[in-house]
């Protein structure tokens, strides 16, 4: 029976690889620093592709290789841990400027946008006029509003409502709209007109006989005044107590009297 034998190769032959090589490892691998080391770590190895491929820079390499083009938003560039990107310096100064300049900042809005008081004060009566007729008394009333916004933005009166009793009856109403501006801690006077009619005999007596040398009715004057301000409306009540003279018609402005005990 024969024997088959090997015959050794060469020194030269053992040191061949037995794979073929990579066509996409045969230049020099590139190096790439970290910006907040000085020690180049070598990890990126130039990309090559088919004959004629367009290429980018590399984001990983820092420009020391080439990838294709139709890969580049395919992957992903990688930063060192040790980069000193990823430590941003006084993050503690600017988390506690930022902090500050929210509670700053809301602290002034609530201060400028919370509701204030709106204060409404009858300024007593400016003018009347008087007519009679068999049995009636026809009294026209001219009043002033005194009407005050301690707000840090302007107000706007949409509504008023009058009622007016004499003796517990209704002698006279008015209700209108109105568009009355009020600019911010401003102050604004509002003049209103209600046409009354008393059918009291006692009354008429006070105000037709001129034995009687004091012509007066008491007026109860109720009223409701509407203000709008950010969306938001706002009902405000006021009432006051005024002595009319019923005699004759009077232009010059009557004293305000206080509500009675």
């Amino acid at each position: 029976m024969g024997k088959t034998f090997s015959r050794p190769g060469s020194q030269e032959d053992e040191n061949k690889s037995i794979l073929p090589p990579h066509p996409a490892i045969n230049s020099k691998a590139a190096s790439y620093s970290s910006t907040g080391s000085s020690k180049p770590f070598c990890s990126c190895v130039p990309c090559e592709g088919p004959a004629g491929a367009s290429f980018v820079t590399c984001p990983t390499c820092q420009g020391s290789g080439e990838i294709p083009r139709v890969q580049e938003k395919q992957l992903v560039a990688l930063i060192p841990y040790g980069d000193r990107r990823l430590k941003p310096r006084h993050t503690k100064l600017s988390v506690f400027l930022a902090v500050l300049t929210c509670l700053v900042t809301s602290s002034l809005i609530v201060f400028f946008l919370f509701p204030r008081s709106i204060a409404v004060q009858p300024a007593g009566l400016n003018s009347s006029t008087v007519a009679f007729d068999e049995a009636d008394i026809h009294l026209n009333i001219t009043n002033v509003l005194n009407i005050s916004n301690s707000n840090y933005y302007p107000i706007t009166v949409t509504q008023l409502t009058i009622e007016v009793l004499h003796l517990s009856l209704v002698v006279g109403q008015v209700s209108e709209s109105l568009l009355l501006h009020i600019g911010p801690l401003a102050s604004e006077q509002m003049f209103y007109a209600v046409a009354n009619r008393i059918w009291d005999d006692n009354t008429y007596k006070i105000c037709t006989w001129l034995k009687i040398k004091v012509h007066h009715v008491l007026l109860h004057i109720q009223g409701t005044l509407t203000c709008s301000y950010l969306s938001h409306s706002e009902q405000l009540v006021f009432q006051s107590y005024e002595y009319v003279d019923c005699r004759g018609n009077k232009s010059v402005p009557h004293l305000l009297v206080p509500h009675p005990p």
